[in-house]
Order: structure tokens, then sequence, then C-alpha cells
């Protein structure tokens, strides 16, 4: 059963709102859940502020926002949002502004505004931040780096942090693609972890914590702060979101589902400079390829001769936002177990040097700037633009794949969850 669901990760399939996966025998209760049953221990006595977004529900589907205030034992005085807004609806790196919520009547504090993480007077109104964040996995979607900022200002002012934990919708054993040079750390990329970590948010701050630097903080800070994670029980890392049993619910705008997670982590890189484009506007955000002047057949043909393991890529025809009919190629999983999710960037990377040689010797210094941030790779910025469609990606791919292994061994001490 399990393998045919792996077999898919399509927008028409993966709709899993009711799917029970034998891994999931036992309901599985995410952090809120289990801070829940444990009455709240704690935040009694505390005023609480809440760092969350739309995805920031119990497993029944009922916001965290709401789990909280309606228990007399805890005082929930604030609001944050991350990226994309307390809301969920503002565009990728669309700022937001604070403002007041009407439906509860608190404030709601951006912490992608003005601000990238609490200011002292933010925190003066609260004596624990609660961070409820359903992360994606992949290290340059904001919510791990918007989890380290707030950490770090909560930390340099004596804030305790607690975390609910959440799945990591790619499991916890996959990781992938390159390492994060310091040179490149910003907000796509705040830790030195691989492009796809095999972590959960709960674990990448333990981590974090325990690792000199990480957080910002000065090291007496660090060391002195409060850090509670509240994990989830009934999660294994061999688990997929399929086999958790949850409805997922949309992280982003352009990330409705789980099939998108999944494309995110393949494609996002691969279509940062030059003609492809990865399927935003369509029904197939990060899973739709196209190529500025290439038919649909040219860019089946083009990748179908890179034989990535794990992957193939019939044509389909999609309707965009706009009301047009394209056709483009998409990109699908008939192995997870085989596939290395960053494979396909690079690949698509090659592939852009040889139909579009000027697009990363041609870059301006803000776009490289940008591409590197979110590849992260230094070594790699030089070999595609001193090499171009030469550049050797396999040799890249089994390197960092050794890279990856030693991460993950070294993660081991801060995993929650066995396999």
């Amino acid at each position: 059963m399990r393998g045919l669901w792996l077999c898919f990760w399509s927008a028409a399939l993966f709709l899993f709102s009711a799917f029970e996966s034998p891994l999931a025998a036992q309901p599985l209760l995410l952090g809120i859940d289990v801070l829940e049953r444990r009455g709240f221990a704690g935040l009694e006595g505390k005023r609480v502020g809440l760092l969350t977004h739309p995805a920031g529900v119990n497993r029944r589907g009922i916001s965290s926002i709401d789990v909280l205030r309606r228990s007399p034992r805890v005082n929930l005085v604030a609001l944050f949002g991350p990226e994309h807004g307390f809301y969920g609806k503002a565009d990728a790196s669309v700022l937001v502004d604070d403002n007041i919520d009407a439906r509860t009547g608190l404030p709601v504090f951006s912490l992608y505004g003005d601000f990238r993480s609490p200011s002292k007077e933010m925190l003066d109104r609260i004596d624990v931040m609660v961070i409820d964040l359903q992360d994606i996995g992949v290290r340059s979607y904001t919510f791990i780096s918007c989890m380290r900022w707030t950490v770090d200002a909560c930390f340099e002012q004596g804030i305790e942090v607690m975390i609910l934990d959440r799945p990591n919708p790619l499991g916890g054993l996959k990781v992938a693609g390159p390492p994060l040079d310091s040179e490149w750390q910003s907000y796509v990329g705040a830790f030195q972890i691989p492009y796809v970590h095999g972590l959960t948010i709960g674990e990448l701050a333990l981590m974090a914590k325990d690792r000199p630097g990480w957080f910002k903080v000065a090291e007496r800070h660090r060391l002195g702060g409060k850090l509670t994670v509240i994990p989830m029980e009934g999660w294994r890392r061999r688990m997929l979101w399929p086999d958790t049993g949850l409805n997922f619910s949309p992280t982003s705008p352009n990330i409705p589902d789980v099939s998108t997670v999944l494309g995110y982590s393949m494609v996002g890189l691969g279509a940062q400079l030059g003609g492809f484009s990865h399927g935003i506007g369509t029904p197939y955000p990060f899973r739709l390829l196209r190529f500025k002047g290439r038919t649909a057949k040219e860019v089946q043909a083009a990748l179908l001769a890179k034989r990535i393991p794990g992957l193939s890529f019939p044509i389909i025809s999609a309707r965009t936002q706009k009301g047009a009919t394209i056709e483009g190629v998409y990109v699908r999983v008939d192995d997870y177990q085989r596939l290395d999710p960053l494979a396909i960037s690079f690949h698509m990377m090659q592939i852009t040097a040889s139909w579009e040689p000027r697009a990363y010797t041609g870059a301006s210094s803000q776009d490289a700037g940008l591409f590197n941030k979110h590849t992260g790779s230094q070594e790699w910025w030089d070999e595609i633009t001193r090499r171009g469609s030469q550049a050797s990606v396999d040799s890249f791919l089994t390197k960092w794949r050794a890279y990856c292994r030693d991460f993950q061994n070294e993660s081991r001490r801060y995993w929650i969850y066995d396999r």
C-alpha cells in the first residue's frame, strides 16, 4: 500500500484527507496536541506569544490559536507571523505589516516586514514564545530562518522558547543537496545544513542550540537560553506526509499540497536563473517544467537524456490562472527511495547553460548573489560559470551525498524520533 502511494506524489492523486497508512495505526499527536494533553504545562501564569500561521493547527484541523485561547490556563497576549504573513496569503518576498487580528483582538507582529526578529518592545509583552510553524524540510524555505531569528532575540532578552514539533513532510531519512558555505548564509539559508536536511523544526532547534555559532546571539545567551521542544507522539522518521493520516494545510500560496512540497525540493533551485519555469500559476506549482523558446518535447528529451533515478517526465496540458492552455513536462516521482531530490535541479542548470549560455556568465551581481544564497555552494557557481554545459553534475552530486551522509550521522544525536 505504501509503495503504491510513493509512486505518485502528483497533484491529482496526492490528496490524502482520508488516507490512513499502516505506519500511523495509532493517531499521530502533533506538538500542540501533546501540549494540550499535558494541561499546557510550562505556560501557566505566563504571558504567551505565539509565532504561527494557518498551517499551525492540531490534528483535527483546529487552529493552535484557538487551542491556546480556549484554555483558562493560557494567557495568550500576542501573535507573530513569518514570511507570507500571519494569514499565509502574502506572496514570497512581499513585506507584511503589523496589524490587529480582527477575530481575537490581539496584536499581530510581522517578522517579515520592518523586523525579521522580534524587537525588545515586542518581547517586553511576553514571558514565553511558543513557535508552531509547519516547515517543509528544505533549507531555503524561510520558516526555519524565522525560527532562528526569533530564538536569537528571545535568548538575548531572557524570554523562554517553546517549539511545538511537527512532521517533516519529506520524512526524516532523506538528506540531499549541497552544503551552505558560510559566506552565503542569509534568510534563505540560516543554518549550515544540507538543502534537504531530514530534521523536524524541533530537532533542528536542538541541534542549533548545541552548535556554537548556529544561533547568532552571544555564547552566554545561547547557553543560558531556555528552549523546550514539545515532541510529537506516533511520528517515525520513515513516515512521509501520507503516512501520518493528517490533512495538509497550505504553508504558503505556492505550496498548497504535499505534491508541491516535494516539487519545491526538486526543481526550486533549477529555475533560479535562465529560461526554465516550474509551474507557478498552474495547478502544478513546482511540478510542471517549461523552457522559454523550447517545446515540451524538447524539454522532455533533454531531461530523459540525464537518466535521473526515480523520475519520469510525461507531457501534460494545464490551464493557467489567466485561462491559457499550455503544455509542459510533469516531474513525476516513480521511486522515492531511489530519488535524490536535488539531482534534477542541477541537471536543469546544465541544460540551461547549454540552451542559454549567458544565463550564468551574464548574470547580474544581484541575481548571482540570490542564486548562491539559495544554492549555497560557491564551488558549484564557479563550476557552472566556468564550464557551462560541461559542468560535472554527477561528480558534485556524488560529493554532496558523502557530505549528507556525514551530516546525518552527526545529526543523529539530536533525533527525537526513531525510524
